[in-house]
């Protein structure tokens, strides 16, 4: 009784299958509509698309590769670089010492650095110039129509 189901199940599956690809079939061969006024360009389109791509307009294959024994050799080059480089970098001390040392030498190279004439306004002078250009971008009063 369930080998009669089956067949039943997979004989619908195989009508669904044969539906849709049916469908798919005909969607593919959909003409164009003449009056519609963008028919000659969708006409233009797929002739001139008709017979892409070629071979021709495929890149040709690179023939200056290197060997395969030379790209062995650069990898190992760079492993050995790595290596050495990793080891470099172990020797470093990455510790911060003395922190104040530090932020003594950090400011004395910014108190070394010019400042530029902007930044040595006091703050009145900043609010002062904050406050001019309120005032200048406030809206001019109603013009009376009357």
């Amino acid at each position: 009784m369930n080998a009669r189901h089956g067949k039943i199940v997979i004989g619908l599956i195989a009508v669904g299958l044969v539906a849709c690809l049916g469908g798919c079939g005909t969607a593919l061969g959909a003409r164009i509509d003449a009056e519609s006024s963008a028919a000659p360009r969708v006409q233009a389109l797929i002739e001139a698309n008709r017979k892409y791509p070629r071979w021709a307009d495929f890149p040709a294959a690179p023939v200056d590769l290197p060997e395969p024994v030379a790209i062995a050799q650069r990898v190992n080059t760079l492993r050995v670089t790595s290596g050495a480089l990793a080891g470099e970098v172990s020797r470093i001390a990455w510790t911060l010492d003395d922190p104040v040392a530090f932020a003594q030498g950090v400011n004395a190279r910014v108190a070394a650095t010019p400042i530029a004439s902007a930044t040595v306004r006091t703050q009145a002078e900043i609010d002062a110039y904050a406050e001019a250009l309120r005032r200048r971008g406030t809206a001019p009063p109603p013009v009376d129509r009357r």
